[in-house]
């Protein structure tokens, strides 16, 4: 082969994989991943890291693919990110590290989440872990929320000697990971459960079930439980609608809530008692990963599956691939469509989408061009099931109880980008809580900015 091409990943056939909730990708073998490696140029300086939000040594993990040493591959890579398995699989790296590579410049680029991925596959299926590098310094730091901006803030600052507590609102640890992406993205119990056990490895404590802002306050932690500093990343659940009419039918979820069902509460799982409605026919409203996300589980189910999104394909914010497999698995596009009514039978339940066929006009401010209704193109879409992927922000509670906490005009918190520090002293925010819904890697990447910003903040304090 030569070296201008990738090394094919193997995946699950469409047919198969449409009908069950198995992992999609099977990922490189140890002789894929060495024959994919030695792809790399392993330039001096790498525009890989620079594309890479948490910085990892890319040619420096890959030059040990290259020499047969997964273990040394993943000990490189844990220094830098706390869930190498996870962003091996959900992070977008054709527009991130994969973007930069100078081998794309002629032929593909090297597959640097696969190769990441099979690295901490391999640590784990060999019982390797992280390491910690510091002492105990004493100090305690809290850390409200589990996903990908708690996790990766909490395990830095645990190898950096702090004692360090993070509080999580449900009943598992894992945020988004374990509520929001699918199964067959991101294996639960394979992956993220072994993920997070790594972290805890560090010394980091896990304590569930405590809603802060709810159970206890950000000022209760600073003044009476005795910790030096709070990140908050608690990420944003809260779904955003369309409004228009029938949007409280039956028949009509949030992404958020139908994913939740499905991923956290095992819906698809025939031990579990979870209530979900599959349904015969479903539309699903956005472009997004999320939409892809709920798209694939609602044919899963057994749902013929439409994605109803206003813009063209060049416009879909969803990643290529996923994409890609939604279209290989029968999910169809409505595109350049646009959703005006939600219609009901008399008992209130869905019975289809009134929409509108949409053109493309001049750029909008986020240099997408502005989709405009077509005058006389409405048509009805029959389906009994709608699942509305409109993006989320964060759930006001924390700004509502926590005060000198700002926010702005999407109630998201305002926090530097730098380090995390917010407008409160001894408290740092980062990831979804701050951005809104953003990707698992730019969480990562705003938790580790804050881990430093906390370090700084009590060395100097």
């Amino acid at each position: 082969m030569s070296l201008l091409e990738r090394v094919p990943v193997r995946e699950q056939k469409p047919e198969d994989r449409a009908k069950n909730f198995d992992e999609v990708c099977y990922g490189y073998n140890e002789d894929e991943a060495r024959k994919e490696a030695e792809r790399c140029l392993g330039c001096k300086k790498a525009k890989c890291v620079e594309g890479c939000p948490v910085g990892v040594d890319i040619p420096g993990f890959i030059e040990k693919l290259k020499q047969g040493c997964p273990v040394e591959a993943y000990q490189i890579i844990s220094q830098y990110s706390a869930l190498p398995a996870v962003c091996g699989r959900v992070c977008p790296q054709e527009s991130q590290c994969e973007a930069r590579c100078v081998r794309g410049k002629k032929g593909g680029p090297v597959s640097i989440g696969k190769l990441e991925r099979f690295a901490a596959d391999y640590a784990r299926e060999h019982g390797i872990h992280p390491q910690k590098t510091a002492e105990s310094n004493g100090k305690k730091i809290a850390v409200i929320g589990s996903g990908p901006a708690g996790l990766t803030c909490a395990g830095d600052l645990a190898r950096m000697g702090y004692e360090v507590t993070i509080f999580e609102a449900l009943h598992e640890a894992g945020g988004v990971l374990v509520y929001g992406i699918p199964e067959f993205r991101l294996p639960k119990e394979r992956v993220v459960k072994a993920e997070i056990e790594n972290v805890e490895s560090l010394g980091v404590s896990i304590e569930k079930n405590v809603i802060v802002g709810k159970s206890i306050t950000i000022d209760e932690l600073l003044t009476e439980k005795g910790f030096s500093a709070v990140f908050i990343g608690s990420g944003a659940g809260l779904p955003k609608f369309m409004g228009i009419p029938g949007e409280a039918a039956k028949g009509v979820f949030s992404a958020n809530e139908y994913l939740t069902r499905n991923n956290l509460m095992k819906a698809f799982h025939e031990d579990y008692d979870t209530p979900i409605i599959s349904g015969r026919k479903a539309a699903v409203v956005g472009g997004g990963n999320v939409a892809m996300d709920a798209a694939r589980t609602a044919l899963r189910l057994g749902a013929e599956v439409h994605i109803v999104y206003r813009r063209s394909e060049a416009e879909l914010p969803a990643r290529v691939e996923e994409v890609h497999h939604a279209r290989e698995e029968g999910i169809i596009f409505d595109l350049l469509t646009n959703p005006t009514k939600i219609l009901t039978d008399e008992d209130g339940q869905v019975t289809g989408l009134e929409c509108i066929r949409m053109e493309l006009g001049e750029p909008d401010e986020s240099g997408r061009r502005r989709p405009r209704e077509i005058p006389g193109s409405e048509f009805i879409m029959e389906v009994d099931t709608v699942i509305m992927s409109l993006g989320t922000s964060p759930n006001p509670l924390l700004s509502f109880t926590t005060e000198g906490l700002e926010v702005n005009r999407w109630k998201c918190i305002v926090a530097d980008e730098q380090n995390g520090a917010t407008s409160k002293e001894g408290v740092f925010a980062g990831g979804d809580a701050v951005t809104g819904a953003a990707t698992v890697i730019l969480a990562m990447g705003a938790g580790k900015a804050a881990a430093k910003g906390i370090d700084q903040y009590l060395k100097e304090k």
